[in-house]
């Protein structure tokens, strides 16, 4: 375990979780702005989580949080992890069912406090597509500052999209 919320614990992936994983990145509302294809087919997932849970969180690049709820996997969290071991962009997805709740701004407020108080970050960026209003929401609910638009950036699944782009300093964190 990593981090433990009132309501959410966030630990390592294990392969426990492949169909879960399976089941809510298939759904087609969950991929729509996300890099990867629905569905995502069970091998794939036992594949993906056992190199996620095989992943070191204090090493520069991507590590994957699994977000859990009394024993089952409801979601996680993406921390790319800069080489200088100060900032990091983090990303989030969250199963159908469990969204609506508050289990991602509680996971999402979880590991920022363990981002700037126990592994001392500067900063956390996150960028969304701009039309993933839910997302952008979230960010700025818990601190994240609107900086910046790229417009017709990323080019994902046939089309250009506008992306937003968000930060968060340790110090406004903090102070909040």
């Amino acid at each position: 375990m990593f981090v433990q919320t009132e309501r959410l614990t966030l630990r390592r992936f294990t392969p426990g979780d492949a169909a879960a994983f399976a089941a809510y990145r298939s759904d087609p509302e969950v991929a729509r702005f996300q890099s990867w294809e629905a569905p995502v087919r069970e091998p794939e997932a036992l594949t993906t989580v056992t190199g996620f849970g095989n992943g070191d969180p204090d090493a520069p690049g991507w590590f994957q949080y699994a977000v859990d709820l009394d024993g089952v996997l409801i979601g996680d969290l993406g921390l790319h992890l800069d080489e200088n071991l100060m900032q990091a962009e983090l990303g989030f997805t969250l199963a159908p069912a469990y969204q609506g709740k508050g289990y991602a701004t509680e996971a999402v407020r979880g590991l920022l406090d363990h981002l700037f108080t126990a592994k001392n970050l500067h900063r956390v960026s996150a960028e969304c597509d701009a039309r993933n209003t839910s997302s952008a929401r979230l960010l700025e609910r818990v601190g994240f500052q609107r900086e910046g638009l790229r417009r017709s950036h990323t080019w994902i699944k046939g089309e250009w999209t506008d992306d937003l782009l968000f930060g968060l300093l340790r110090s406004d964190y903090l102070d909040a």
